[in-house]
């Protein structure tokens, strides 16, 4: 069983590998500029605190808190930078277990791949830090001054953009698996009712605990959801006896 195993075993740290180095490379360019990326992060946290009567700063009370800062900032920039390469690299390890024609989706999936993880992330930056920032920080601002840590911020920030660009690959994952067959366009609208709970309950747990930014994320995610269902009927929609 090893020895039938062994080629994948190679196949895929050899993907591994390559990936890595992209990511090592990335890291290194990124780290010697990460006080501008870094800049570009706290941007939206700084218009929240010009917003308020008092104002506020960012700050940090642990000696390494800086240099752990710049590493979290140079480690997200990095994987956003290496994203292209890291899907490549995946698509190419399975694409021996596929048919000629599927193979042939390689730059479809790694373009719009890319292309919506950037949009999911795109929409956090733009639309939903501002609006979901500003509730924050206004909510307490008539009673405490607000200092935000700096290394705090940044992990929350990461971990939301990740979730962001992550979800809005919903319709990406949906082509693909309709033009492998495994999912139908009826097969979507049976499970929405539990995708509607799913999302509200992945909203929850990876947004702020308040109903401006939870609702912000499933709102777009159940949109993406009707498109994927529209995806699937256009290229793989269910027969007319899986309807009736």
């Amino acid at each position: 069983m090893f020895e039938e195993l062994k080629p994948h075993l190679q196949e895929l740290r050899k993907r591994l590998v390559i990936s890595c180095i992209t990511f090592a490379l990335a890291f290194l360019v990124c780290f010697y500029f990460w006080e501008i990326l870094l800049g570009w992060m706290i941007a939206p946290l700084e218009n929240a605190l010009k917003q308020i009567p008092d104002g506020g700063n960012v700050i940090f009370t642990d000696l390494t808190e800086p240099l752990f800062t710049a590493i979290k900032v140079s480690f997200f920039s990095a994987f956003i930078v290496s994203l292209p390469m890291i899907f490549w690299q995946s698509w190419l390890f399975i694409a021996p277990g596929l048919y000629q024609h599927e193979k042939k989706m390689i730059i479809p999936f790694v373009f719009f791949g890319t292309i919506m993880f950037i949009g999911g992330a795109a929409f956090a930056y733009f639309i939903v830090f501002p609006l979901g920032f500003y509730y924050l920080i206004q909510f307490g601002s008539t009673l405490y001054q607000a200092l935000p840590k700096i290394g705090e911020y940044v992990g929350f920030f990461t971990k939301l953009m990740v979730a962001f660009g992550i979800t809005f690959e919903l319709p990406v994952v949906t082509f693909f698996l309709a033009k492998m067959g495994v999912v139908t366009d009826k097969t979507l609208k049976s499970f929405f009712r539990y995708a509607l709970v799913i999302i509200f309950v992945l909203a929850a747990i990876l947004t702020p605990p308040d109903v401006i930014s939870q609702f912000l994320m499933a709102i777009p995610l159940i949109v993406l959801y009707g498109v994927s269902i529209i995806i699937a009927q256009i290229i793989n929609p269910a027969s007319k006896q899986e309807e009736s």
